[in-house]
């Protein structure tokens, strides 16, 4: 854990620096596979299936029966936790449907919008070194919502071929229609390209590796949508002297556990918390199962003390945090000028594990600084908005001209023309 003291706003761009890989170095690699993906399918898919995942399969897609093997399998107080999350964060995301308002921009001329959802969606639930069954609930319970007719999940297998029973309770749910035994670059080209088992869709959401990350970039030129670019997760916790370094401590601890190249940030006013804090974190660190995965974490997480709360505000600011919790006294006034972040965690009692698992927002949020420009990803991921508009003939003769005139400064005679022709006819 390293500490900056003081450090003047010029030190500031190398403190939000993150962490992160050079894609471009693996681009060779995502290619090669990308490309036999789109020219043999699913051989290709279970050729590099067996050659990372170690696993044989006969075929890509998930039985029926074992989805009802699945159900069997998990214990009855984590399908209860499952249901009451997807009813929390259905709640959340029904509230965002939108309302097309239909108005009159000029008499006669009436313009509106209406939200239609993008018909087929494909979820990327990585492996890895834990079963996330929580981000099949953040992606296909919006999905469901919005009104996807093609719910698609990729997941890789263990060595027996299994999938993670958890992952495939939460997408029973949550709603997927179809779940495929896939990972990696191959189960991107295959949700971006199509193959005999795999269906194409339109878009592409969840979280990966940095080979996934690449794939995802690549897809994304020319073949298919994504939601969002993606890079290890983060956290910025503001404390002042009120707050305690356990929850400190352990939210932390939290981020670091998802992995190495994950980070952690404290920024303060107040020195004097620092050492109970590293206390803490000492004590709280031999607790974990994934102690050595959020050691090394540790070692790129930062605490940094600033001079007063301008500072932290336009520090964090800066930063554009994936997520920021904030503990201290005054936290509502912080939080109301914070302009960039994914999501925001109030108070002591709101720990990012909550939004991460069952309150109701989604966990699949912009990191990296792309909080500057991107949401999370919310109801609005998986529609798109279609406009509408209609002129009548008084309409056409009041805004006719304007177009008219507009049309010949740009020296674009055919549409000067359309208006022109219809004005004739009135």
């Amino acid at each position: 854990m390293n500490i900056f003291t003081y450090p003047s706003p010029a030190e500031w761009d190398d403190l939000v620096r993150r962490p992160v890989a050079d894609l471009s170095a693996l681009s060779g690699t995502v290619r090669t596979i990308l490309d036999d993906v789109r020219k043999e399918g699913d051989e290709a898919v279970k050729r590099y299936g067996e050659k990372f995942d170690k696993v044989s399969l006969t075929t890509l897609s998930v039985s029926e029966e074992e989805m009802d093997e699945a159900v069997s399998l998990v214990s009855d107080e984590l399908k209860q936790a499952i249901r009451t999350a997807r009813e929390n964060i259905g709640k959340f995301h029904a509230a965002q449907r939108f309302t097309g308002k239909k108005m009159e921009t000029s008499p006669g001329v009436t313009c509106w919008q209406k939200a239609v959802a993008i018909e087929k969606v494909g979820l990327y639930i990585p492996g890895g070194t834990a079963p996330l069954f929580s981000t099949v609930l953040m992606l296909a319970v919006p999905a469901h919502i919005a009104g996807c007719k093609e719910i698609i999940l990729c997941t890789p297998p263990n060595h027996e071929g299994k999938v993670h029973p958890a992952i495939l309770y939460a997408a029973k749910t949550a709603g997927v229609h179809h779940i495929f035994k896939a990972g990696g670059v191959q189960a991107i080209g295959a949700m971006a390209y199509g193959t005999e088992s795999i269906p194409k869709v339109y878009k592409i959401f969840g979280p990966g590796n940095q080979y996934v990350t690449a794939a995802k970039q690549l897809v994304s030129l020319k073949d298919v949508a994504i939601d969002m670019p993606a890079g290890p997760s983060e956290v910025e916790v503001i404390a002042d002297a009120t707050a305690n370094p356990a929850f400190i401590a352990a939210d932390m601890l939290s981020q670091t556990e998802h992995g190495v190249d994950s980070h952690s940030l404290l920024v303060t006013t107040d020195a004097s918390i620092i050492p109970g804090v590293m206390q803490a974190i000492e004590k709280q660190l031999e607790q974990l199962s994934r102690k050595e995965i959020a050691e090394k974490a540790l070692i790129n997480s930062r605490i940094i003390v600033l001079a007063n709360e301008r500072e932290v505000i336009d520090f964090t600011n800066l930063y554009a945090p994936e997520h920021l919790i904030i503990q201290t006294a005054g936290y509502a006034r912080i939080a109301g000028q914070i302009d960039n972040a994914g999501s925001v965690f109030l108070g002591p009692y709101t720990p990012e594990s909550a939004g991460d698992y069952a309150s109701g927002t989604n966990h699949t949020l912009p990191t990296n600084g792309y909080a500057k420009a991107y949401s999370g990803v919310n109801l609005d991921s998986f529609q798109k908005k279609i406009t509408f508009q209609e002129i009548t003939p008084e309409g056409i003769k009041q805004l006719g001209e304007t177009i008219r005139v507009m049309a010949a400064g740009e020296q674009l005679d055919a549409h000067r023309n359309a208006v022109t022709v219809r004005l004739e006819t009135i």
